[in-house]
């Protein structure tokens, strides 16, 4: 059985790569194909092109040419992975020629942190970025919100790690495209603090699963209508993951569950959100879930809490 966990890639026998999309894999790899081979393509590998292909037309290609591989993402059989590409994996290599990263890796190492626990994701990992490449970050576990704090000190210095100016705030606000306002919107990025610039180079850090923190699938539910609701949260350890997970106190909901970036990190524990989305049933239990479509229209998560001290409600 093929080991993998979320921001993995992998390869095929076809040289087509996946990002992998979830922690457990019921019948092979559940992943978004990223990169294929293409001789028109715009980025090279080891004297090959490769076309990169976004969310939507990834599944149009997936459709017409592996329609058997198609869910609600795309599963990868386990014969037809030739590698696994881990983002820890990458790290030395990069470290030693790509001097962004080299400035991140070394604040984490003041913290204490070990480069088994980092990693980085998205383009760079199969060695397909380009000029305009963003630097997806993972680090793993807890250890993730050690080197939040020690990416904000870096911030607070004089150094290549910068803080984001406000026309990336509004590129990447654009990019999103969120049912809360641009001031909404930023009062809850700044605080999270998980990005930033690197020698003029956007960065996000991306939270993982340590591997003992991978215990158990979420079940799929039944959707049984909208709601929105005001909510305590309670726990918010998973809050950095993918999806988001936040425990609240409320009548009717145990959980509220998002599948977009956006609402990652979202709301601290003993604060009060107000969130709508879809509601679905999951054995005796209810649960919010929010960013069930690429763009999500009319789901949100918003920390009341934050609004009010920040005085915007």
């Amino acid at each position: 059985m093929i080991k993998t966990r979320l921001r993995d890639f992998l390869v095929t026998k076809d040289d087509w790569i996946f990002a992998v999309s979830d922690y457990f894999h019921p019948h092979g790899i559940r992943s978004t194909m990223r990169y294929v081979p293409d001789e028109e393509g715009e980025r090279e590998l080891n004297g090959k092109r490769y076309k990169k292909y976004d969310f939507d037309v990834a599944f149009d290609f997936m459709r017409a040419n592996r329609p058997e591989w198609v869910e609600d993402v795309h599963v990868v059989p386990e014969d037809q992975i030739k590698k696994v590409l881990p983002p820890n994996s990458v790290i030395d290599s990069l470290y030693d020629s790509d001097k962004r990263v080299k400035a991140v890796v070394d604040v984490l190492e003041k913290a204490d942190i070990d480069r088994e626990m980092m990693g980085v994701t998205g383009s760079l990992l199969p060695g397909l970025q380009n000029e305009g490449s963003d630097i997806d970050f993972v680090v793993y576990g807890e250890q993730w919100f050690t080197a939040r704090d020690a990416i904000a000190e870096a911030k607070a210095e004089p150094g290549p790690i910068e803080d984001i100016d406000g026309t990336m705030w509004k590129k990447i606000y654009n990019k999103r495209i969120p049912e809360i306002s641009f001031e909404e919107f930023i009062a809850h990025e700044k605080r999270k603090g998980n990005r930033g610039m690197v020698d003029g180079t956007y960065f996000d850090l991306l939270f993982v699963r340590d591997w003992e923190q991978i215990q158990e699938p979420t079940l799929r539910g039944k959707d049984i209508g909208t709601m929105k609701i005001e909510a305590k949260v309670t726990n918010a350890d998973l809050a950095f993951d993918s999806p988001s997970v936040y425990k609240v106190e409320h009548d009717e909901i145990d959980h509220v569950l998002s599948y977009t970036h956006t609402y990652a990190g979202q709301a601290l524990p003993g604060e009060i959100i107000e969130a709508q989305g879809v509601v679905e049933q999951v054995g005796d239990i209810k649960r919010l879930v929010v960013g069930t479509s690429r763009e999500p229209k009319g789901e949100w998560i918003r920390s009341l809490t934050l609004l009010e001290k920040e005085g915007l409600i």
